[in-house]
């Protein structure tokens, strides 16, 4: 069996609440813009973070989303960037009825899973992350002041010399949050279970990666096998 499924197996939310962290997190309207979003994750108290803050303050992450925002390009196979395409753009018109934010997410998670020069990340994986934290919302906030749609720490862009607004930016989160989980899938031995504890902040606890990893198998799979990435579903 595969590690990143332990022997137990998936399962689904048990309805216990979930890590403050990974809590269903506000929805503003479309005309609550980035500073309303932003406002709040400020007042937040950072001497008492939840156990989500704790999953992204660890210092050798610095260099890691660093170089994850400078070598933003992607150069992607045609014909398996048109498959990807093809088989998630309907799931995800569920979540986001705005074309063109749609395909960004899309151009965005596909690429970042397929960076040249790092180990692949399954893109469903992804996807299964996004939905889990944000439902594709780029303005979330949770309450622990993780910010859009892979909900990243709102410290991450003072380190790197960007704006907090930069957060609910499409692409900025995805690189970041994408950078920090492949930064525990290599910790952990691409196990994937213990990663997603650990981006979450919440290690020793099933609720968050069993409703990742549920998400992922049941619905975001089906194009993992794309690039022949190191980690699959079974």
């Amino acid at each position: 069996m595969p590690r990143w499924i332990s022997s137990a197996g998936a399962c689904s939310a048990s309805g216990r609440g979930r890590p403050a962290a990974c809590g269903a997190p506000s929805r503003p309207s479309r005309g609550a813009l980035a500073a309303a979003a932003l406002a709040l994750a400020a007042l937040l108290p950072p001497a008492r973070a939840a156990p989500g803050a704790a999953g992204q303050q660890e210092p050798e992450l610095r260099l890691v989303v660093q170089q994850a925002i400078g070598q933003a390009q992607c150069f992607t196979d045609k014909f398996d960037s048109a498959v990807w395409f093809t088989l998630m753009e309907p799931k995800l018109r569920r979540y986001v009825r705005d074309n063109a934010q749609r395909l960004e997410i899309l151009q965005t998670v596909y690429c970042e899973t397929h960076r040249p020069g790092a180990v692949q990340l399954p893109p469903g994986l992804v996807m299964a992350v996004l939905d889990v934290e944000s439902r594709f919302d780029p303005w979330a906030v949770s309450n622990a002041g993780a910010v859009g749609l892979m909900q990243v720490m709102p410290f991450w862009p003072e380190q790197l010399g960007m704006r907090r607004y930069e957060l609910t930016r499409i692409a900025a989160n995805v690189h970041m949050g994408c950078a920090i989980l492949r930064f525990y899938l290599e910790r952990e031995r691409q196990d994937v279970r213990r990663a997603l504890e650990r981006y979450n902040g919440s290690i020793g606890h099933r609720d968050y990666p069993d409703r990742v990893i549920v998400r992922w198998t049941t619905y975001w799979n089906g194009a993992d096998d794309l690039g022949r990435g190191p980690i699959k579903p079974s």
